[in-house]
């Protein structure tokens, strides 16, 4: 009887380990299936801070001017007989543009000539007098009243002729403004008459415009706070500070330049100042009236540390950087920019030398994510992908 009480209990037992047994794998495998799988790593695009020379720019807009633009005006009236070039054409100083007719000019040089001609025979013919008439008195043959005379008559004679010979430079200075030439190495602009006109120096667009363009200058902007740094560079500097000048969207590099001048006065309207840069243009990248971006080389920073510009984030504390680890999560870092220039972010603190950095990917990410850093074609795929779905500012 004993030993069949037993036998049930360990039966008993037996079933009751085997049901707590089961219910415990059961539990374990429904958690198991209820646990989130872990997330895959986010696809990035990555970068290593670089640490080189890196120039320091102050920017601003400036406006290009000729070096120097004259209106070719005439001196004289006249009717224009020839038109000497075609417009946009490049000029040199000298080069003939228009003749006025010469004819009324030359007319006046011939009459001028004539009478200086004649007022020399007539000083020969006096002055042969005076010979005689100067023997005669020293004889007592002739009055000391006619030699006085005959002085005069060969002094106002020779008066004459000084006059006869302005009246024909005169001419001759007019004549020469006939020819209505370039003052300076240029080129012509549009014409402003035709042939067959009548111009004169009352005209008010004159014949054209004459415009320098090699060299060529540029007027830009910065604000007045910086005047104290530019001052301090200008005296360490043994040569001109550098300029360099960039088209409007800052993709091309129109010309290097050297600073010739800091204005006098500061724009009180603006509160900034006004500088003037010279350029050689020999590629004629520069033109009057042009929009360009000016760049004024301050300084260089040796062993600087810059970063692709997209780096860069903007948070509430200011700019940041997702630093990716050792382990491959990332984390933020503030950071302090000094400039971003041609795509290229100079950092100032908060990045060290050959430190991993994400440079496209960032709105996916949050502090301690796993990323996977994507190579060549699938990082600019990425890239593209990353401008369409980031979220609008």
């Amino acid at each position: 009887m004993k030993r069949k009480v037993i036998t049930s209990i360990g039966i008993l037992a037996a079933a009751i380990a085997g049901g707590l047994v089961y219910v415990t794998h059961a539990d374990l495998f429904e958690k198991a299936k209820a646990a989130p799988a872990p997330p895959a790593p986010v696809p990035v695009v990555a970068s290593t801070v670089a640490q080189h020379d890196v120039p320091i720019y102050l920017t601003g807009v400036g406006t290009v001017i000729a070096y120097n633009t004259d209106i070719v005006r005439a001196q004289i009236q006249g009717q224009i007989i020839s038109i000497n070039f075609k417009e946009g054409q490049g000029v040199r100083a000298g080069d003939l543009l228009a003749q006025i007719d010469p004819r009324p000019y030359q007319a006046l040089i011939d009459q001028y000539t004539g009478n200086l001609e004649r007022d020399q025979a007539q000083l020969v013919n006096a002055e042969a007098n005076q010979k005689r008439y100067t023997q005669l008195g020293n004889k007592g043959w002739a009055t000391p009243q006619l030699v006085e005379t005959q002085n005069a008559q060969v002094g106002e004679l020779q008066a004459a002729i000084k006059a006869d010979q302005a009246l024909i430079d005169a001419a001759k200075v007019q004549l020469s403004f006939t020819r209505l030439t370039s003052p300076i190495d240029g080129v012509v602009g549009i014409r402003q008459i035709d042939v067959g006109n009548i111009i004169s120096p009352s005209t008010t667009n004159g014949l054209c415009v004459v415009t320098q363009l090699n060299p060529i200058s540029l007027i830009f902007t910065l604000p007045e706070t910086v005047l104290p740094q530019i001052q301090q560079q200008e005296q360490k500097a043994k040569s001109p500070l550098a300029v360099i000048a960039y088209n409007q969207d800052n993709t091309i590099r129109l010309d290097q330049g050297q600073l010739g001048l800091v204005n006098n006065e500061i724009l009180q309207t603006t509160g900034s100042i006004q500088l003037k840069a010279n350029f050689a243009n020999a590629q004629n990248q520069l033109w009057p009236g042009e929009l360009v971006n000016a760049r004024l080389l301050l300084d260089t920073r040796h062993n600087g540390l810059t970063v692709p510009a997209g780096v860069v984030q903007q948070g509430p504390k200011g700019p940041y950087a997702y630093v990716i680890n050792r382990d491959d999560t990332v984390s933020i870092r503030q950071i302090k920019v000094a400039q971003v220039s041609d795509g290229q972010a100079l950092i100032d603190s908060g990045l060290n030398a050959n430190e991993r950095v994400v440079v496209d990917g960032q709105y996916k990410l949050q502090p301690d994510t796993h990323v996977t850093i994507l190579h060549g074609k699938a990082a600019e795929e990425a890239a593209a992908q990353e401008a369409m779905q980031a979220p609008i500012p």
